[in-house]
């Protein structure tokens, strides 16, 4: 089988790990999950957490990276060709082709949000949000939804980055970039963490995470729990599925993905011990959502001592975040186009990042002079969000769960898991066939329903 392009594969498994924990931790992975913890029972939800991120989480990104290695391909391309060892319809191609129209969905928007973080890194650098109060926080990141040349400057400032990495390869960007962006992501949260210890705020931030509450776990928290586990790994988007395809036969799946998961899962809730000891030592609203980041922290920051300092290295580590991500996303579509259209990585890579740039501006507008443009209630934004994250996600990943478990050959898979024991092979294929797709067939049916 034709490989996907270049310098198509990962040198080391901790090269890989640290693009894939990259692609996993996103901007809405650091301030929400700590914040969903909270709401739903702290410890009590962590455990339900857990338990749905090994029983549905693990399975489905495992199957994910097992057809991206089997089809040695981009996710269609990677679909028809196991599809076709299996002897089965080659229109599952579709559904690796729904993952890359998930992530290019997902890219116009966040391209716009990640230009949002690398904007207030600068103001950081600049201001330090000095005598920032909540009024001045609220009509500065006012001022920034009205700036259209300052947020498409920003978004193109962070695609720019995105497409240098994906620009120079495999080994030679992505790998580069992700083996000192991770562990300088990894560091810059233990810094932070470190520092919310002495500041204040650390023990009510420990209590509102870890402290169980199983009175708050309801039918609903486990809804939450499936959501949170499924969507923070970052599956049925393309880029595990394409990371897979650069993975070499001798490292082992399973044991990637549960480092993966715990990673993912640690990034999260050492993210709660940098942002909610700040909420909680200021009176601030732990349930202020994206707006945490952009209107509540800086109020924090202008308060605490060392708070420029903070303020600075806490938008660094959030562009990593973004950034990281961003290459994943980009880098699934780049390499379909790579090898449907038999063109160069250059060529490929501009192409994409250049349909990025254009359709962000429809995303910029709609935070104002577009705003009026609706879709029954939702704007431009809403809808993206709403088709990818209610439709394209969850669906995708029950198609991809569905053709691992009943229509893949057992024979493929297992082979492709050489590693585990026949018990526990025998426990993921039950899994990825009986406990996913209903998990999966939940979330589509709620997130239509609402």
């Amino acid at each position: 089988m034709a490989a996907a392009g270049g310098d198509h594969h990962w040198s080391s498994r901790f090269a890989f790990l640290m693009a894939s924990v990259g692609f996993a931790v996103g901007l809405g992975n650091i301030w929400r999950f700590p914040y969903v913890t909270g709401e739903n029972g702290g410890a009590a939800f962590v455990l339900v957490y857990l338990a749905c991120a090994f029983f549905i989480g693990v399975p489905i990104l495992m199957a994910e990276l097992m057809i991206g290695r089997r089809g040695d391909a981009a996710p269609p391309i990677a679909m028809e060709r196991v599809a076709r060892e299996s002897e089965r319809s080659l229109h599952w191609r579709l559904v690796g082709g729904m993952g890359l129209l998930a992530a290019f969905t997902i890219e116009i928007v966040y391209s716009v949000v990640v230009g949002w973080v690398l904007w207030y890194l600068y103001k950081a650098i600049s201001t330090g949000f000095a005598d920032m109060d909540p009024t001045l926080a609220e009509a500065q990141f006012g001022a920034v939804l009205g700036d259209n040349t300052g947020m498409l400057l920003w978004t193109l400032a962070g695609l720019a980055i995105t497409g240098y990495i994906i620009y120079a390869g495999v080994q030679n960007g992505i790998e580069r970039a992700v083996t000192i962006m991770m562990p300088l992501m990894f560091i810059l949260l233990l810094v932070l963490a470190g520092y919310n210890y002495f500041a204040g705020g650390f023990d009510e931030a420990i209590a509102w995470l870890f402290t169980p509450d199983f009175s708050k776990v309801t039918f609903a928290t486990v809804l939450a729990a499936i959501g949170q586990a499924f969507f923070s790994i970052g599956v049925a988007m393309g880029g595990m599925m394409t990371y897979g395809s650069y993975l070499p036969r001798e490292i082992s799946i399973s044991q990637s993905v549960l480092i993966i998961v715990i990673a993912d899962t640690g990034v999260a809730l050492l993210a709660g011990l940098v942002i909610f000891p700040a909420v909680f030592n200021y009176g601030l609203d732990p349930a202020a959502g994206a707006g945490l980041i952009f209107q509540t922290l800086p109020v924090a920051f202008a308060q605490m001592p060392g708070g420029y300092l903070f303020a600075v290295l806490f938008f660094l580590m959030l562009s990593v975040a973004g950034i990281t991500s961003m290459v994943g996303l980009v880098e699934c579509v780049n390499a379909w186009i790579e090898e449907r259209y038999n063109i160069s990585r250059h060529r490929s890579a501009t192409i994409v990042i250049g349909s990025v740039a254009v359709l962000s501006i429809l995303s910029i507008l709609s935070y104002n002079v577009m705003d009026g443009l609706r879709l029954g209630d939702r704007n431009f934004n809403d809808v993206m969000d709403y088709f990818s994250n209610q439709i394209l996600l969850p669906l995708g990943g029950l198609l991809i769960a569905i053709f691992a478990g009943w229509f893949m050959s057992r024979e493929a898979s297992r082979d492709e898991f050489t590693t585990l024991t026949e018990k526990t092979y025998a426990l993921w294929r039950f899994l990825i066939r009986y406990v996913v797709p209903p998990a999966l067939a939940v979330i589509f049916i709620m997130g239509i329903a609402e």
